[in-house]
C-alpha cells in the first residue's frame, strides 16, 4: 500500500466510521501529508507499512526545528497516531510504530471565570428598553443556564425548545445531539422575547425555526454574540477576558463548586474523551434536570 491509497482509505474511514466534520477531516489529512512530504524530502522509499518509530522521531525533530508551536506539533502527532490506528483496525499493519510516540507537554491555560455576582452585573446592564434588549437578555441567560457553545446557541431551534419539561435539545460537535436542562429563569426570558418581539418580526424564509434572530429576521452570527458580550463587559467595567465561552466555563465551574457530580456536568457540556471515557457514562434526563435545579446559582435565585 502506498501513501496515496492509504490516505484515501483513511479519509473514507474518517467519514464513514468516525463521522467527523469536513474541517476535522481536512486537518487529519494535512497532518499525514506533512509526514509524506518529509519522507520525499529525505529521498526515502518508506510506505505506511514500512514506517518505523525511529523515522517518526526524526520527523518530530524536524517539525520542532521548524519552530512550530507546541499545540501544532501535538495536533500533527495526534493525526499520525489516528492514521496508524486506522491501519491497525483495517488489519493493514500488525504493529503500531506510533505507540511510543509522545508529543510536547502542553501547558494548560485556565480560562477566566466570572463570579455569579459578575454575571448578575452583566445581565443587569442590558438595556431592556432597546429593541433587542430582551433578546440579548434571553441569549445570555441561555448561555449561562445551559453552558452552550456559541455555535450551539446561534443554531438553537424552536422545535428543540421544550419549556414544559425544562429541556433544550442541542446539536453539538459532529452533529451529535444531547439533551440539556434549562433553568426557569432562562425559559421565562426566552418566552418573553418570543411572545413580545420575535412573533412580531418578519422572518426570512429558511429561518423560521431559529430561536434567536437579528433585526433582518435571520439567524445571528457568532461574531454578533461576541460583540453583545464585549459591549456589556466594558459597560460594567469587568477587566477579565470575557467571551461566550466564558459563560460556558463559568456554568461548569459554578456547578462543580456547588457540589454537582462532575460526570453530570461533562455530560451536559457534551465533552468527549478517548482516555477517560468511563467518566462520561450515560445519565438519565431526570438526574440531569435535578442537577441543574439543585446546583445552578441562577436557578436558585429564580422567582
Amino acid at each position: 500500500m502506498d501513501w496515496k491509497s492509504g490516505i484515501i482509505g483513511f479519509k473514507s474511514y474518517l467519514i464513514l466510521e468516525r463521522s467527523l466534520s469536513t474541517h476535522s477531516i481536512d486537518a487529519y489529512l494535512r497532518d499525514i501529508n506533512k509526514l509524506w512530504e518529509f519522507i520525499k524530502m529525505q529521498n526515502q522509499d518508506i510506505g505506511p507499512k514500512e514506517m518505523s518509530y525511529a523515522f517518526l522521531q526524526s520527523f518530530i525533530m524536524y517539525i520542532n526545528k521548524l519552530g512550530l508551536g507546541e499545540r501544532s506539533q501535538a495536533r500533527i502527532i495526534s493525526g499520525i497516531k489516528a492514521f496508524y490506528k486506522y491501519l491497525l483496525v483495517e488489519n493493514i499493519i500488525d504493529n503500531d510504530p506510533t505507540e511510543l510516540l509522545e508529543g510536547p507537554k502542553l501547558k494548560r491555560k485556565i480560562p477566566d471565570v466570572l463570579s455569579f455576582e459578575e454575571i448578575d452585573q452583566i445581565l443587569s446592564a442590558i438595556d431592556l428598553s432597546e429593541q433587542m434588549g430582551h433578546r440579548n437578555r434571553a441569549i445570555l441567560e441561555t448561555l449561562y443556564a445551559c453552558g452552550l457553545r456559541v455555535s450551539e446557541l446561534v443554531n438553537l431551534k424552536l422545535s428543540n425548545f421544550f419549556p414544559e419539561v425544562e429541556y433544550v435539545k442541542v446539536i453539538g460537535k459532529n452533529n451529535k445531539e444531547r439533551i440539556v436542562p434549562i433553568s426557569q429563569e432562562a425559559i421565562k426570558q426566552i418566552q418573553y422575547y418570543i411572545e413580545h418581539y420575535r412573533n412580531h418580526m418578519e422572518v426570512k424564509p429558511g429561518f423560521e425555526d431559529f430561536v434567536f434572530l437579528n433585526r433582518r429576521g435571520r439567524s445571528l452570527s457568532r461574531v454578533m454574540i461576541f460583540t453583545i458580550i464585549k459591549k456589556l463587559v466594558q459597560k460594567v467595567g469587568i477587566k477579565k477576558n470575557v467571551s461566550p465561552h466564558t459563560f460556558r466555563h463559568s456554568f461548569a465551574t459554578h456547578l462543580v463548586e456547588g457540589g454537582a457530580d462532575l460526570r453530570a456536568v461533562q455530560d451536559m457540556l457534551g465533552h468527549e474523551s478517548i482516555t477517560t471515557t468511563e467518566i462520561y457514562t450515560h445519565l438519565d434526563r431526570e438526574y440531569l434536570r435535578n442537577t441543574i435545579l439543585k446546583y445552578h446559582p441562577r436557578n436558585k435565585s429564580a422567582i
